[in-house]
C-alpha cells in the first residue's frame, strides 16, 4: 500500500448527485463515494488527468450545476478499512441490510450487501423507504421489475420475500454487473437483467420499482405507467421533497396510495386501477 493517495471531491447541487456519479463511474474504475452534495472519488494514481477530462465533460454545466472541484493528496491511514468501520447494517422494513464483515440477524431477510461505487446498500434514505414500501406491499404471486437497479438490493428484496419473479436494468453496465454478483452472493436468481431502461422492458408488471431521480422519473413516466399491470403498483424514489411536484403532476392520472418522507426524500407508491388513462 502507498504512503498516499489521492482524493477529487466534485460538489454540487444535490439534486444531480446520482447523475454526476453516473458519469465519473462511467470513465474511471477507481474507487466512488457519493454524499447528499458531492461525488468523492479516491485513488493511489494520481488524478489530475481525470480532474481536467471531467471539467472538460461537464464545462457546460459547471455553472448551472454549481460544480466545484478539488483535488487533494492525503496520508494513507488505509482509507478502505476506515470506510468499511463506518458501515453498519440496518434494519429496514422486513429486511436487515449487511456488509460482509457482519453476522447475518435472526428473524429477518438478510441481505449481504458491499458498500461499492455510487450503488445502494441500504444507508440512503431512499433505498431505505424503498424497502419499508416493499415490505408493506409485494405479494408472492407479483411479477416484479426493478428499473436503475443499482446494487440491486431492491430485486434481491423481492426474492426474499417470494415473489413469482424479478427482473432488473440499469443504464450503467457496472451496476448490471454489480446486481449480478450480489444476487450470487446472497444465493438469490433474477429472472431477467439487462442494460438499459424500462423501454426495453417486455410486458407488463405487478409491481414496479424505480428509485432514480425525480427528473429521470417524470422523463419515463410514460414508460413506467406502460409497464405497470392494471391494478399494480408503482413505487417511484430519488425525490427531493422540492422536486416532488414535478412527479406528481407526471403521475397524477394513476391514484397516490402511500408516501414515505425521510431526511428531504419521498417515496411514492401510486396503483394502476383499471379506470386510469
Amino acid at each position: 500500500m502507498n504512503d498516499k493517495y489521492y482524493e477529487l471531491t466534485i460538489t454540487l447541487n444535490p439534486n444531480f448527485v446520482e447523475t454526476i456519479a453516473d458519469v465519473v463511474s462511467g470513465i474511471t474504475d477507481d474507487g466512488i463515494e457519493i454524499t447528499d452534495n458531492a461525488v468523492i472519488v479516491r485513488s493511489e494514481n494520481e488524478l489530475s488527468e481525470l480532474k481536467v477530462e471531467l471539467e472538460e465533460l461537464m464545462s457546460e454545466y459547471i455553472e448551472k450545476l454549481d460544480i466545484k472541484f478539488g483535488l487533494e493528496q492525503k496520508e494513507n491511514s488505509d482509507w478502505i478499512s476506515a470506510y468499511k468501520n463506518s458501515i453498519e447494517p440496518i434494519e429496514a422494513g422486513a429486511f436487515y441490510i449487511h456488509p460482509s464483515w457482519y453476522e447475518p440477524k435472526e428473524n429477518k431477510l438478510n441481505i449481504m450487501i458491499d458498500p461499492a461505487l455510487a450503488f445502494g446498500s441500504g444507508h440512503h434514505a431512499t433505498t431505505a423507504s424503498c424497502l419499508e414500501m416493499i415490505s408493506r406491499y409485494a405479494k408472492s404471486s407479483d411479477r416484479v421489475a426493478d428499473i436503475g437497479c443499482g446494487s440491486g438490493i431492491l430485486g434481491l428484496a423481492c426474492k426474499k420475500l417470494g415473489v413469482s419473479s424479478v427482473e432488473l436494468c440499469d443504464t450503467d453496465p457496472l451496476a448490471v454487473e454489480s446486481a449480478k454478483e450480489n444476487f450470487e452472493r446472497n444465493g438469490e436468481k433474477f429472472d431477467k437483467l439487462w442494460e438499459g431502461s424500462s423501454d426495453k422492458a417486455q410486458g407488463s408488471y405487478d409491481l414496479v420499482i424505480a428509485n432514480i431521480i425525480a427528473d429521470v422519473l417524470v422523463w419515463i413516466a410514460k414508460d413506467l405507467k406502460k409497464i405497470t399491470n392494471p391494478n399494480g403498483l408503482l413505487v417511484l424514489s430519488g425525490i427531493l421533497d422540492k422536486k416532488e411536484s414535478l412527479v406528481l403532476e407526471s403521475y397524477k392520472d394513476l391514484t397516490l396510495k402511500d408516501r414515505i418522507l425521510k431526511d428531504e426524500w419521498v417515496t411514492l407508491v401510486y396503483t394502476k386501477e383499471t379506470n386510469a388513462k
